[in-house]
């Protein structure tokens, strides 16, 4: 599908009731230039099929709305570092439809968080790469998978820079460039990354293990937890425990200019009137940060 050229690639993950081609004009609605879908129900193990019709309507709608970038969040009920072999198997076959509707919509990128590995955290990487690997050869495509950054909740891989380095290192030769990254600002708070008190050097040390040049994507929330609290609960930009102080950074760091962002804040009852406020809330940082006192 082709992707517009914007001078921001800003928006949130938006709802696809009624079909995937009912999201682009949700994207709209709330002003993004840029959003995040789900290709089927997430708590679901059936894979929907795809009509030629419904890819056609979405590359259309796509176009009309014009949004500069679609992303996709895979299902949370994929483990692709567990030790069981049924729930191993079944995961790598609800993944590689996965990659095979990113391929049919045009959706360049696939948000993936690494699995739990449930019995030893080395064994569970091993497991995670060799998965990924075959899972990526099964899909021959340009599909990137952005492997996303986690809290660190229980036996969750993927909570510290360097395991994220291990795991893509591990992945196969011949589809590791198809690997990159995304970054969850509740999550990198949570796991101890500390982007209120040192902002500045939680993206060096990004820069240094994993490389700004392949983060893609930031997924951008508040927490409702405190720091290293190792708790995934996402609060509205700026009235968590981050504060504004991060956003206001992240829409001024030149070098994050390049990333997608993308709000997973909660809704409100609505499923509008929240996403409007926080993308307005996260432009009028990006204004002054261009045009300072």
């Amino acid at each position: 599908m082709h992707q517009r050229k914007s001078p921001e690639r800003l928006g949130a993950h938006v709802s696809v009731q009624g079909g995937v081609e009912k999201a682009p004009v949700r994207g709209k609605a709330i002003g993004a230039t840029a959003i995040q879908v789900f290709t089927k129900t997430p708590s679901q193990w059936r894979e929907p099929g795809i009509s030629t019709e419904s890819q056609v309507a979405f590359r259309r709608e796509c176009e009309r709305c014009e949004l500069g970038t679609i992303v996709a969040h895979d299902s949370y009920l994929i483990n692709l570092a567990s030790p069981d072999p049924a729930l191993s198997a079944r995961s790598e076959g609800s993944f590689v439809a996965e990659l095979r509707r990113c391929e049919a919509f045009g959706i360049p990128y696939l948000v993936s968080h690494p699995g739990n590995y449930i019995d030893d955290r080395d064994a569970g990487l091993v497991r995670n790469a060799a998965a990924y690997t075959r899972t990526l050869r099964a899909v021959p495509g340009s599909v990137v998978l952005l492997l996303e950054t986690t809290a660190g909740c229980g036996t969750a891989l993927g909570s510290t820079f360097e395991e994220l380095a291990a795991l893509r290192s591990l992945i196969g030769n011949d589809v590791r460039h198809r690997v990159a990254f995304c970054a969850d600002t509740c999550h990198l708070y949570s796991s101890g990354y500390d982007l209120v008190g040192d902002y500045d050097a939680v993206w060096r040390r990004w820069d240094k293990i994993l490389g700004l040049k392949r983060l893609i994507c930031l997924h951008l929330n508040d927490s409702k937890t405190k720091f290293a609290s190792r708790r995934d609960r996402h609060e509205l930009i700026a009235e968590g425990s981050l504060g504004p102080q991060p956003f206001r950074r992240i829409m001024t760091d030149p070098r994050l200019a390049h990333v997608i962002k993308i709000l997973e804040t909660p809704k409100g009852d609505d499923g509008v009137t929240s996403d409007r406020k926080m993308l307005r809330r996260l432009r009028r940082y990006a204004r002054a940060g261009r045009n300072p006192r």
